[in-house]
């Protein structure tokens, strides 16, 4: 037990990035969005936390802000294609940035790859479940021939909006959790399970 708290002690920022993705799930599963009194500070503590963390180290205040800000960058640039045609609601798009100022790029990067499978999977699963796998499928494909012909953001958006009412919405804080959350498993940063207790 001593092993374990040392380790949540070590890594408390992982830890705490853990907790504030568990809180907009939960939050985005019921109201199907991510409020904005948990992105904003969430990104802003990322900033300052890597300040702090860097100049700590030995290796710079500034060096710290711009890590955080790469990571940052990198999170809003990996969901805005599918915010920008209307796939994407805005709050998912700043978790998965604030996501990128605490852990940023590496971390962020890999985390949105599982939850882009983890999102996928709940996706199918949420029609298979509805029993409505013909309707969604032949929507699945006039939105992926629309993409293809219009190419035009603006547009797209505008015929997502009109169509949003009758699809089957994922929350999609729900993946961005679950995704990050298994790379901080696998990638030992909740805790190291190569360092053995003492």
């Amino acid at each position: 037990m001593e092993f374990f708290f040392a380790q949540v002690m070590e890594n408390w920022h992982i830890w705490f990035v853990t907790l504030a993705l568990v809180v907009a799930a939960i939050i985005d599963g019921i109201q199907l969005k991510v409020p904005n009194w948990l992105t904003f500070p969430f990104i802003l503590s990322g900033w300052a936390y890597s300040m702090f963390a860097f100049g700590l180290a030995g290796d710079g205040w500034l060096t710290g802000l711009g890590v955080s800000l790469l990571g940052t960058f990198v999170g809003l640039a990996l969901l805005m294609p599918a915010y920008a045609i209307g796939g994407m609601g805005a709050g998912d798009v700043k978790l998965l940035a604030g996501v990128g100022a605490w852990v940023h790029v590496q971390s962020t990067f890999y985390g949105f790859c599982l939850s882009a499978i983890v999102g996928a999977i709940l996706a199918v699963a949420m029609v298979l479940i509805s029993r409505s796998w013909t309707k969604h499928k032949s929507q699945f494909f006039s939105i992926l021939n629309e993409i293809m012909v219009i190419r035009n953001p603006e547009t797209l958006a505008s015929i997502a909006a009109e169509r949003k009412s009758r699809m089957m919405l994922l929350p999609y804080g729900i993946p961005i959790a679950i995704g990050c959350i298994m790379y901080f498993a696998w990638a030992g940063l909740l805790v190291d399970t190569t360092t053995t207790a003492m």
